[in-house]
């Protein structure tokens, strides 16, 4: 059968009921009313809410969600601002009295709005009635996010007659396509199809065992498909761990640096990236190196001054009283030109490269090069002491 979709664009704030004594105060951006023929099959809700509000939500588990039915994050933590987005859909088993009160998706606003100001204690306005689907933040960079397992599998999917196994692999498949994407994996289908078979015997025991089921064991089934779920994304990440080994270093690295934005140049004949930050106290250029065959990963950040003749002692005494305290990576000199650079590396022999691994070398090292920049300046410039210098810098 034919749906339609229609939105009504909202500007105003709803007041949620739970079982907190403080008021949940969301501002709707948008509801969206699915309808099959006359039926109302589908409601969701998209609202923005501030980080504040967001850690309540994610501690209380508001909106259904649970760590352990989410993909990773996209791109980084969420920041402070500008407000957390959440689209969320309403449990099925409230639709028709959605429906008793609403025809068009304009109504159905106006009746939620009405009732966040005369009952909002109406089950349509409790958190727990809604699934999140979506979690995103924009930012400077782009945008960053999770889906949860609503996003695949429809709460209305699960019912007293069991789930359609269809609809229960095809939600599977594309939850781990969603979770090693997000991990920068590139696995290939076949092998997330792979890990997919080691789980999917238990979801097919439970299609097996829920017909003419309570609610009470609805609600425990739910509790071990999301124990199933995390058991999919500790899977993939074994498999990740065993191919990324195998990859080229080389393309990981690219990968890391475009999903960081980055701007780089490639340098493919010395399987290197050049790249540049802009630190706090100065510009640096930067160098990451992939050595495929020691599987190894380079990275190096460049002072953009170099170091007077007159000034290479004083400056290796700087750089050798700050290694001392450095607990990742070095500073180096070299005396033929007086370049300083700081490096950091890893040997990912058998262990693989993982984008979590990259962020760690390549943030630790332009923070530090940041950090101790001031100091080599006056050592250089104004006849500091190494000794003061690294004094007010680690003071």
């Amino acid at each position: 059968m034919n749906t339609k979709t229609t939105y009504s664009y909202l500007k105003n704030e709803l007041t949620l009921s739970e079982s907190s004594e403080l008021p949940l105060i969301i501002r709707a951006v948008t509801l969206a009313l699915t309808k099959e023929v006359h039926k109302i099959i589908e409601c969701h809700l998209t609202f923005q809410v501030s980080r504040e509000l967001y850690q309540r939500i994610d501690s209380e588990v508001l909106f259904n969600l649970k760590p352990e039915i989410r993909t990773p994050l996209s791109g980084g933590s969420f920041q402070l601002s500008p407000d957390i987005q959440i689209e969320a859909i309403l449990d099925s088993d409230l639709l028709p009295q959605l429906a008793k009160n609403a025809k068009t998706s304009n109504q159905a606003a106006t009746y939620l709005q009405k009732l966040s100001k005369e009952q909002p204690n109406h089950p349509l306005l409790s958190p727990y009635s809604w699934y999140a689907l979506e979690v995103k933040q924009k930012q400077e960079k782009g945008e960053t996010g999770y889906r949860t397992l609503w996003a695949y599998l429809k709460p209305s999917d699960i019912t007293q007659n069991g789930i359609d196994s269809k609809k229960l692999n095809e939600a599977m498949l594309n939850f781990t396509k969603e979770w090693t994407n997000t991990n920068h994996s590139g696995i290939s289908e076949d092998v997330i199809s792979q890990a997919v078979e080691q789980i999917t015997q238990t979801f097919e025991d439970l299609t097996t065992d829920i017909s003419e089921m309570t609610k009470k064991v609805v609600s425990e089934t739910m509790e071990q498909m999301n124990t199933a779920f995390a058991e999919v994304a500790d899977t993939i990440s074994e498999i990740t761990e065993e191919i990324t080994s195998e990859d080229n270093l080389f393309e990981i690295t690219i990968n890391f640096f475009k999903q960081e934005n980055w701007q780089f140049q490639e340098i493919p004949e010395k399987q290197s990236l050049s790249v540049s930050f802009q630190g706090k106290n100065g510009q640096y250029e930067c160098c990451a190196i992939a050595r495929e065959e020691q599987q190894q990963m380079v990275f190096y950040s460049i002072l953009p001054i170099q170091t007077p003749e007159n000034k290479l002692t004083a400056v290796a005494e700087f750089i050798t009283r700050a290694n001392y305290g450095i607990i990742i990576g070095n500073f180096e000199l070299d005396f033929t030109d007086g370049e300083i650079r700081y490096k950091t590396s890893i040997d990912v022999d058998g262990n693989g490269l993982s984008f979590d691994l990259i962020q760690n070398l390549v943030y630790a090292n332009v923070t530090m090069m940041d950090e101790y920049l001031p100091g080599i300046i006056v050592v250089i410039e104004n006849d500091v002491s190494p000794v003061d210098a690294i004094a007010q810098i680690e003071a």
